[in-house]
């Protein structure tokens, strides 16, 4: 295993990153359609970013969609993290965590991975929010990969294949 791989745990490949963005976006609406809350969803959609732990920022990056569900009540949003719990297995995901986070507030956290893709999710139902109102906060982010438009390189093979 290369420094790199070392690191994160697995070798990072070479994807065409708007296949990566349309992976993210997918998964992202699914996750939305498992949480069965017709509330506000805030705008923006999934972002390509660097590594910023590397020796060359720009050699790896990952996607990463955050957007927040609000406007209903908690009871309501409450309602959709038992449902996104109960549908993630489902659905091809595999939860590794469901229960209280580290936070004053002690809000529910849901923290899984999808098993065909290896996209990361992290849910966090923020009943309490200091800074407004009850929201349930979402990140869903692929897997570190190398840019197959800027490395000139096949999609689907590692680096330096």
């Amino acid at each position: 295993m290369n420094d790199v791989s070392g690191r994160l745990g697995y070798q990072p490949q070479v994807l065409p990153a708007r296949e990566v963005k349309a992976q993210v976006a997918e998964l992202s609406s699914a996750v939305l359609d498992m949480v069965r809350v017709k509330g506000r969803v805030s705008e923006g959609g999934p972002m390509e970013l660097p590594w910023d732990q590397g020796e060359d920022p720009d050699e790896f990056h990952n996607v990463t969609h955050l957007w927040s569900l609000y406007g209903v009540g908690e009871s309501a949003l409450e309602g959709g993290m038992a449902a996104l719990a109960q549908q993630l297995p489902e659905k091809g995901w595999h939860v590794v965590r469901n229960g209280p986070d580290s936070s004053r507030n002690r809000n529910q956290e849901i923290l899984a991975t999808h098993l065909a893709t290896h996209v990361q999710l992290e849910a966090t139902f923020e009943r309490n929010a200091d800074v407004g109102d009850p929201r349930i906060s979402f990140s869903v982010y692929s897997r570190f990969f190398v840019s197959a438009q800027e490395h000139g390189q096949e999609p689907g093979r590692e680096p330096g294949q």
